[in-house]
C-alpha cells in the first residue's frame, strides 16, 4: 500500500467518524470500514444515509480502479515469469 493511499484511507476514516453520528450511525464502525475498504466504504455510507447518486458513482468507480490494479498486476506478474520478449 503506496503513502498516498494511505492517507486517503485515514482521510476518509476520519470523515466518516465526524459524519457517521450526524447521521445516525456508529462512528468506530464506519471509520473502522472507512480505513481497511477505503472508497468503497463511503460509497456505501453514502448510499446508506440517503446520497445515492455520489453514493453509487463512488463505488462503481472504486471498483473499476480496483479491478484494473489487479488486471495490471497479473499483466506484470505474467511479463515478469516471461521474460519480458
Amino acid at each position: 500500500m503506496s503513502w498516498t493511499s494511505w492517507i486517503v484511507n485515514v482521510i476518509i476514516a476520519i470523515f466518516l467518524a465526524v459524519d457517521a453520528p450526524k447521521r445516525g450511525k456508529r462512528p468506530w464502525l464506519w471509520a473502522i470500514l472507512g480505513f481497511f475498504f477505503g472508497a468503497i466504504a463511503l460509497g456505501i455510507y453514502f448510499i446508506q444515509t440517503g446520497r445515492k447518486v455520489l453514493g453509487w458513482i463512488i463505488t462503481i468507480l472504486a471498483i473499476i480502479v480496483y479491478i484494473l490494479v489487479i488486471i495490471f498486476a497479473i499483466l506484470a506478474a505474467a511479463l515478469m515469469m516471461t521474460g519480458f520478449s
